[in-house]
């Protein structure tokens, strides 16, 4: 799920198929936004600000004549769960 809240920034929103549950952040989704708004004309910047729960992401990319490229995702990482797994 996205809303805009202005021209470069987003925030959304990511339930994952396999966790059955909203995630904190999705890096997939991430870049999926950021893709589907420039593609969709919801914005023209080439740096897109997004605001999942887990915290602020930024997603650039170039635009060429064959689509996108130089995608890079940034933000931060946090370990949010550790376990073990007994065989």
């Amino acid at each position: 799920f996205v809303e805009k809240i202005d021209n470069q920034t987003f925030k959304m929103r990511t339930y994952e198929r396999g966790v059955e549950d909203e995630t904190l952040s999705c890096g997939t989704g991430a870049t999926g936004v950021a893709i589907a708004m420039h593609a969709s004309k919801q914005t023209e910047n080439t740096v897109i600000t997004l605001y999942p729960k887990g915290g602020e992401l930024q997603v650039s990319f170039n635009l060429t004549d064959n689509g996108y490229a130089n995608i890079w995702l940034e933000g931060p990482a946090t370990l949010v769960f550790k376990g073990d797994v007994d065989w």
